[in-house]
């Protein structure tokens, strides 16, 4: 054995240092951090759900939602995906998103029977399944960051049907109609990442979760007063009419935009 190769071996057993995590790394994974709360947040949400307490489960739920509206952000902000480039950031979110979007809202909707026990199990059926074929499409989003088909977003049109109750069959109306346009090519807003009419979008988006946190309140301040009722009945008109028609822009808003592609664009 040359000397050379002795060294080499002698090399080989001398443990190498451990990496340093760095600040960068440690901030960037706090990001990780802040976006898995949001399966806590869920658990929590699910509990509730479990023990019909609905006013609670959707404040779980309304929670876990600004948690997803703000993670994405900061994460790009703070070039995440570039620092820790073997966590993907992305994953974790769809997992939670699942939870918090998709599976959630359908047992609640089960669960409280609002359309009846056939009906109401026939649409959470409809909305699992139809909801992780579409998060199994890679292609779900367009360059302009919409989402091209309707983006399962559960909680909204779950907590609106609780809100206005407007009946068994229109609710499973909405169900269906939803569940077929998640197949569409039709665009659906993304409110942070869509630069057209961005602020009046994020406008509309911030006062129907200002008129959604009303309804909740004023669903606990019943509940405070010993008022025994259905989410509906202790929510008064104008909150459901706030509710209403911002959901209904939001909902359509992106199918506006696809139909008119100058609407909004800055001009050169």
């Amino acid at each position: 054995m040359n000397k050379e190769t002795g060294v080499r071996k002698l090399a080989h057993r001398i443990p190498k240092p451990k990496k340093k995590v760095t600040w960068p790394q440690a901030r960037a994974f706090s990001v990780h951090l802040l976006t898995a709360s949001g399966s806590f947040l869920a658990f929590l949400s699910l509990v509730a759900a479990s023990e019909e307490r609905w006013t609670a489960m959707f404040w779980w739920l309304g929670l876990a939602l600004f948690v997803d509206g703000i993670d994405g952000p900061i994460a790009r902000r703070l070039e995440v995906k570039e620092i820790l480039p073997t966590w993907s950031g992305e994953l974790l979110d769809n997992i939670i998103d699942y939870v918090t979007y998709v599976l959630i809202p359908a047992f609640a909707l089960y669960q409280r029977g609002l359309m009846g026990e056939g009906l109401s199990f026939l649409s959470a059926a409809i909305i699992v399944v139809s909801s992780a074929i579409y998060y199994a499409d890679t292609g779900m989003k367009t360059k302009e960051n919409f989402f091209r088909g309707f983006p399962v977003v559960w909680n909204m049109v779950v907590f609106t049907l609780f809100v206005i109750d407007p009946g068994q069959w229109v609710s499973f109306a909405v169900v269906v109609f939803a569940g077929i346009l998640t197949f569409t090519p039709i665009n659906f807003l993304h409110p942070v990442r869509v630069q057209r009419l961005r602020p009046v979008n994020l406008g509309v988006t911030l006062l129907w979760c200002a008129f959604g946190a009303l309804a909740l309140a004023e669903a606990a301040l019943a509940a405070f007063y010993n008022q025994i009722g259905v989410l509906a009945e202790n929510v008064n008109l104008f909150t459901k009419l706030g509710i209403a028609v911002t959901g209904i822009y939001l909902f359509c808003i992106g199918a506006i935009m696809q139909m008119f592609p100058d609407l909004g664009a800055r001009k050169t």
